[in-house]
């Protein structure tokens, strides 16, 4: 979509205005203006200096994102035009990104193109679960309704995501912590008492005193070698995890590792469920719903399950049993559906299958961040022991050392 600046004159005054307008080419800008009552007599087109520097600018967080939605479902709720909605919530919005993004979909709107096409138009910030609800919304004429499911079921996914890494942040500043005191021990303290030795005649150092010196001595003359080991093992790992075989790896790491295991597990039945919940309650077929959950529960193992589900579900079974297949699948998530379908209502059950994991998931952080704590003790005792055998045995080595 581009920006096109225009002078015109409005048959209902007889009056010069000038002002913008996007569209997808000149032409396309005269028709729209045509329609809209005006008599174009100039347009040309305006470089957006702000897409230039696009990638040097502030990303659009998942809150803004969600403020966004929940604006524009409350205008349209009250009963404003689509178009005004957008343009009052255009103005409203302080990230210029977003401002940008909005305007495009706006001018997209006002051509005449559906708001899921215009939409979807921009898939590095609105997926698919997120145009499907959008072209459900636009079809059953509930379009504030979807918005507003679209909204929380981000909002969830967003705060699960949120917990843990927030249960994450303290033992990473501890690791930092130790790591830069461990590095200034060994490059300021241990030449130091390397000296003291070569002093007093080159006497025998402990043990753990020469291996803290030779690491020192490794840092101090050969760092640049570090350092290039260092960026060539991120490198290629980056490289790894953007293969296919990479991406299996990790995902499947996740469903494996010790303490965290059951906490990822129990966020992709969240994610799957509050998905699958909020596309079914807004009309989108089960085999249209399962085939965009697939993709957004980001764990390749938990995609390729939902696909052979699919296909199952394709060939007449029903999602409870085609989910009772497949391991990585708990329990309580295909007897809840198998409820549900027999009841007639399988997004109210996935919508309480989705709470108990979200409640799960938040138990869990708090006893993950129980359980570091102690480990995190130990760690410190550790490394203090390391510490104090480094560097005060040599000193109480050459006290002892000394004769009156």
């Amino acid at each position: 979509m581009k920006k096109y600046k225009y002078e015109a004159r409005d048959l209902a005054t007889n009056k010069i205005v000038k002002s913008t307008i996007q569209a997808e080419s000149e032409s396309r800008a005269g028709r729209l203006l045509i329609s809209q009552g005006y008599t174009p007599l100039k347009i040309q087109e305006v470089l957006d200096k702000t897409k230039i520097f696009t990638k040097f600018t502030r990303k659009i967080s998942n809150k803004e994102r969600i403020i966004f939605i929940r604006q524009l479902a409350t205008l349209i709720g009250a009963g404003l035009p689509l178009v005004q909605s957008f343009r009052t919530v255009y103005e409203q919005t302080q990230n210029r990104q977003l401002q940008a993004i909005i305007g495009e979909i706006m001018a997209s709107v006002e051509s005449g193109r559906t708001l899921a096409d215009s939409f979807g138009a921009h898939p590095e910030l609105f997926d698919d679960v997120f145009v499907s609800l959008i072209t459900a919304g636009e079809a059953s004429g509930t379009l504030d309704t979807s918005l507003n499911r679209i909204s929380n079921q981000q909002e969830k996914d967003s705060q699960a995501i949120s917990k843990i890494r927030g249960a994450m942040i303290y033992p990473i500043i501890v690791l930092v912590v130790i790591l830069g005191v461990l590095g200034f021990m060994l490059v300021s303290v241990m030449p130091q008492i390397e000296q003291l030795y070569k002093d007093l005649n080159n006497q025998q150092m402990p043990p753990i005193s020469q291996i803290m010196v030779s690491i020192t001595s490794f840092i101090t003359s050969s760092w640049w070698v570090l350092l290039i080991v260092i960026i060539g093992i991120v490198i290629f790992i980056r490289q790894v995890l953007k293969t296919k075989q990479g991406i299996s790896i990790k995902d499947n790491l996740k469903l494996k590792i010790p303490l965290f295991s059951k906490l990822f597990k129990n966020l992709y039945m969240a994610r799957f469920t509050r998905t699958s919940q909020t596309l079914l309650s807004s009309g989108v077929t089960i085999l249209e719903t399962l085939n965009i959950t697939s993709k957004s529960v980001n764990n390749i193992h938990i995609q390729n399950a939902v696909l052979r589900a699919y296909d199952l579900v394709k060939g007449g079974k029903t999602l409870s049993k085609a989910l009772q297949e497949e391991p990585v699948f708990t329990r309580l998530v295909s007897q809840m559906i198998g409820i549900g379908e027999q009841s007639g209502k399988i997004d109210e059950m996935l919508g309480k299958v989705a709470d108990v994991y979200e409640n799960e998931l938040d138990q869990q952080i708090r006893n993950i961040s129980s359980t570091i704590e102690p480990v995190l003790m130990v760690v410190l005792g550790l490394f203090a022991a390391v510490i104090v055998g480094g560097v005060l045995l040599p000193v109480y080595s050459l006290v002892g050392g000394i004769k009156f």
